[in-house]
């Protein structure tokens, strides 16, 4: 039998795109967690670029999409458990791995959410994309004395800027915007340089590591030029992190230049839900610990009904702009 809270709303919202750029919020009755389940009842989500190709209506999407859908980046309150769950309660604050997040309540399974502690109270905790910035850190064996480069500073390359730096490294950011060189530059980067023209970057970290290039690369913005770019910048036998979201068509790649400078190449992309979760568990005890501060990359909060407005701020990345959260509460 379930368990409830008394007094619960029976309804909830949730965003339906329903076209390529076009969405509308639905009124629906509160789903009930099956065993091994909880109900969020949640604060907000945070916006995802992997939403994006969906959103501009690639030839394998199919609209309208479930309530909620694409949503991945929740958090808030347990409002109702389900059988078989004993460890989380009615009034824990949680971040959760869901996948019908874009909505007011989600459920999730009972192994894919975290607890988030009093420290974090009232604080917006997109767990998904905080744990994916650990779990690339933890990846690219970023330690002090290092020259990494980080190609794209957006949230996640700002997050990674300031473990990085924090771990020892010095950091050399990279990013057509300047906005995000100027954050980057706050947050500890050695360097910063401009994603303009390819061989002049080139010839600038050359320059800057004496000729030997990057220890460690990340490539965090999902693009052709830059995974070229990336590449380019990484030493001799140094290592080639893509975190960028490559999911929009083929990738070509240097293999004569990967081949001849004996490259590690790591795809720090993770499907295995437990490793997302542990990369939460380490997010949240990195910012109980001050080794990283997310509060200051949320650039924009708006409402369930301007999730499109959201998307698109994602999409064209407009100055000042580096996450925008959907709030409902």
């Amino acid at each position: 039998m379930n368990i409830v809270t008394s007094a619960l709303p029976s309804r909830m919202k949730a965003a339906v795109v329903t076209g390529a750029g076009q969405m509308r919020v639905d009124t629906l009755p509160l789903p009930e967690p099956a065993a091994g389940q909880v109900r969020v009842a949640l604060e907000g989500c945070g916006v995802c670029a992997s939403s994006l190709t969906p959103w501009a209506g690639a030839k394998w999407m199919t609209f309208p999409t479930e309530p909620g859908g694409l949503g991945h980046e929740g958090w808030g309150i347990i409002d109702a458990v389900g059988a078989d769950v004993e460890d989380l309660f009615v009034g824990d604050r949680v971040a959760a791995l869901s996948y019908h997040a874009y909505a007011t309540h989600d459920l999730a399974d009972k192994n894919a959410v975290v607890r988030l502690p009093d420290q974090l109270a009232g604080q917006p905790f997109p767990g998904e994309p905080l744990g994916c910035a650990m779990n690339i850190f933890k990846r690219s064996l970023i330690g002090a004395g290092q020259t990494v480069a980080i190609v794209g500073i957006g949230f996640l390359g700002a997050l990674l800027t300031q473990l990085a730096v924090l771990a020892g490294a010095r950091v050399i950011a990279m990013s057509r915007r300047q906005f995000s060189l100027d954050l980057a530059k706050r947050m500890g980067a050695s360097e910063t340089i401009p994603i303009d023209d390819h061989w002049r970057i080139i010839e600038e970290v050359k320059a800057l590591t004496g000729g030997r290039f990057c220890d460690c690369v990340i490539e965090a913005v999902g693009k052709q030029w830059p995974l070229d770019l990336a590449g380019e910048l990484t030493k001799e036998r140094g290592r080639l992190i893509v975190a960028g979201y490559h999911q929009d068509g083929p990738r070509q790649i240097n293999m004569q230049l990967w081949n001849w400078r004996g490259l590690d190449v790591i795809n720090a992309h993770e499907r295995d839900p437990s490793v997302y979760v542990q990369g939460i568990r380490d997010a949240v005890k990195a910012v109980q610990e001050g080794l990283f501060d997310p509060s200051v990359l949320y650039t924009h909060h708006l409402p369930l009904e301007r999730l499109g407005e959201a998307l698109d701020m994602t999409r064209d990345r407009p100055h000042g702009f580096l996450k925008a959260l959907v709030m409902y509460a």
